[in-house]
């Protein structure tokens, strides 16, 4: 898994660095893929992503997608260059001042024009057959939703050795999961869903801090079946922040193997108890 190495010169690198030459390419790129008239809007959020956020476009801008879509932009009111990179490269995008994943995946709900939505944090990168394999699944007759499943760039705290330890773990667990509990398989990273739908519920929750992805794939289930990605066209690769926030690789893969054993009647019995909504990931 080797495609997002071109995207690395400019990944987690102060916008003012990035090369002209790169961004002049990422803005034809983006040119080549908008449509007025889209299947599929393809919505990045962002809140203080400069040194990420210019890779998450680059990647996106080189879909191949037998679908017309659109890429839009959500600012969460940032205080740093976020809104710059936007510009930089011709991105239409919208600020959303009240803060929070939630508030920001609705705005891009409000502004969407596609029938479908693709939710895309701007700290990920995404291969290029990516959003094609995304709106296919959304195509099949019954799914409302679909998730995929996603690696993290190595780095010298987190060691490629460990991190295929970690991910298989993870894999093994959202394997099981996808047969009987598909609505604890979602990230809002590599999620995508109806937008009629989504707009009936009255979109995303906005009083939690994370888990917004999760909740929304738990309220569309009444309407169909929740679709789980696994092949390497729709994984997608992001920065280890939100490891790292469990500490060390270590105590993250404890932290896993412990949520698994912890949860695991959901690998066989459907949880579909109000008590039992996901609301964190």
């Amino acid at each position: 898994m080797s495609w997002y190495k071109k995207y690395l010169p400019v990944f987690e690198k102060p916008f003012s660095q990035a090369p002209q030459e790169i961004i002049e390419e990422i803005k034809s790129n983006l040119h080549r893929v908008q449509s007025d008239n889209p299947v599929a809007t393809v919505a990045i959020i962002a809140y203080n992503e400069e040194i990420r956020l210019l890779s998450c476009i680059w990647s996106l801008s080189e879909s191949s997608c037998k679908y017309p879509i659109e890429i839009i932009g959500i600012d969460n009111n940032s205080t740093d260059a976020t809104p710059d990179v936007y510009k930089a490269v011709n991105l239409p995008y919208f600020t959303e001042t009240n803060k929070g994943p939630g508030y920001a995946r609705n705005r891009g709900l409000t502004e969407a024009r596609g029938k479908y939505y693709l939710c895309i944090d701007s700290d990920t990168m995404y291969p290029k057959k990516y959003v094609e394999k995304m709106i296919e699944a959304l195509e099949r007759p019954g799914v409302v939703a679909v998730s995929a499943s996603y690696s993290y760039v190595p780095s010298k705290e987190y060691p490629k050795y460990w991190l295929s330890v970690y991910e298989f773990i993870r894999d093994v667990h959202l394997f099981l999961l996808s047969f009987k509990n598909p609505v604890w398989c979602v990230r809002g990273a590599v999620f995508g869903h109806s937008v009629e739908l989504a707009r009936k519920i009255g979109g995303y929750r906005v009083h939690i801090t994370r888990g917004e992805d999760g909740s929304m794939a738990y309220d569309l289930k009444q309407f169909g079946k929740i679709s789980f990605k696994r092949g390497c066209k729709t994984r997608a690769i992001t920065c280890t922040k939100s490891i790292g926030a469990d500490g060390p690789i270590f105590k993250a893969l404890l932290k896993r193997v412990g949520e698994s054993i912890k949860g695991f009647k959901r690998y066989f019995f459907f949880t579909g108890d109000s008590d039992e909504k996901p609301i964190s990931k």
